[in-house]
């Protein structure tokens, strides 16, 4: 069993551990799923996905999508949520990752006797199906959640026929920009990297692991065929003319043709149940013909 397969199960199980710790004594996962709170924008899209969103009472500020979760009260960012914001939503259930915290108010939510259920979220295909099916298995809709596993894999499949028609694989260099002054490559191990695998692309900086400061010579040295950020981290830095600007890029093979590709935050970052269309519209947008000047792909 490889490590990260093992850091899966492991995460699924606790989750199954923590619902049955803190669930009252008799009652069932569909008793306790009336009034829901999602931490983790691709959970609350999962919720969503599979009709549940009806559930909902409270998400943290990460869930974006759909526009109907933006509606909903929220309870703080998933790093920095507010237990007494949660509490206050009278929730009988928080789906939440292994990432929301912090861990005294996770503890604070628990011991009010709220069901709380760690939903797994690698970056991985593995890591998708096991994210759709856990939700909806909590949320006792299983059949559904599989029409959602299979439209993802149909989806995939899409993107490797048109993976294997193109001539070669670009490289692309994800960038995760909040601001002109803060901007990080995106190496191994993340989620940006997955995806550029997904979209039959090269991550420019595979020698580099998880995130690190961009360099002008880092930059340079990476020559990119394609530079890829997130929507909103281009919005943050002004455009793509701003982006250039910044040292290095503009003498990459991507600065010169002027080959920036945005994608949505949670469509590149989520690996929610829109990844299978978020890296067939990636493989897209990386293999096509170099855009004309000035414009955006």
């Amino acid at each position: 069993m490889t490590g990260s397969v093992f850091k899966l199960k492991l995460v699924a199980l606790f989750g199954l551990f923590a619902f049955a710790a803190c669930a009252p004594k008799g009652s069932s996962i569909t008793g306790n799923a009336a009034r829901v709170v999602s931490i983790g924008g691709s959970v609350t899209e999962t919720v969503y996905a599979l009709g549940a969103g009806d559930r909902l009472v409270g998400v943290d500020t990460s869930s974006l999508y759909p526009e109907e979760a933006r509606r909903l009260p929220q309870v703080g960012y998933m790093r920095q949520l507010s237990a007494e914001g949660v509490l206050s939503l009278r929730p009988t259930l928080v789906l939440l990752t292994a990432d929301a915290g912090p861990p005294a108010a996770i503890e604070q939510i628990r011991s009010a006797g709220v069901a709380l259920v760690i939903i797994p979220s690698e970056h991985s295909v593995e890591g998708v199906k096991a994210k759709i099916r856990a939700v909806a298995r909590v949320l006792a809709l299983e059949e559904r959640g599989e029409e959602l596993v299979r439209s993802f894999e149909r989806d995939l499949v899409e993107t490797q026929r048109i993976v294997a028609e193109q001539k070669g694989r670009p490289r692309v260099l994800a960038l995760i920009a909040r601001g002109p002054n803060a901007m990080n490559v995106a190496g191994t191990g993340t989620a940006p990297d997955e995806m550029i695998e997904l979209a039959g692309g090269i991550n420019a900086v595979s020698d580099v692991e998880g995130y690190k400061p961009l360099s002008p010579e880092s930059a340079i040295a990476a020559a990119p065929d394609v530079i890829l950020v997130p929507s909103r981290g281009l919005q943050s830095m002004g455009g793509i003319e701003a982006l250039l600007r910044t040292p290095g890029l503009a003498m990459t093979p991507a600065g010169r043709a002027n080959r920036v590709v945005a994608l949505d935050d949670l469509l590149l970052l989520g690996f929610g149940p829109r990844t299978g269309a978020a890296v067939r519209e990636l493989c897209w947008k990386i293999h096509q013909p170099y855009p004309e000047a000035g414009k955006e792909q």
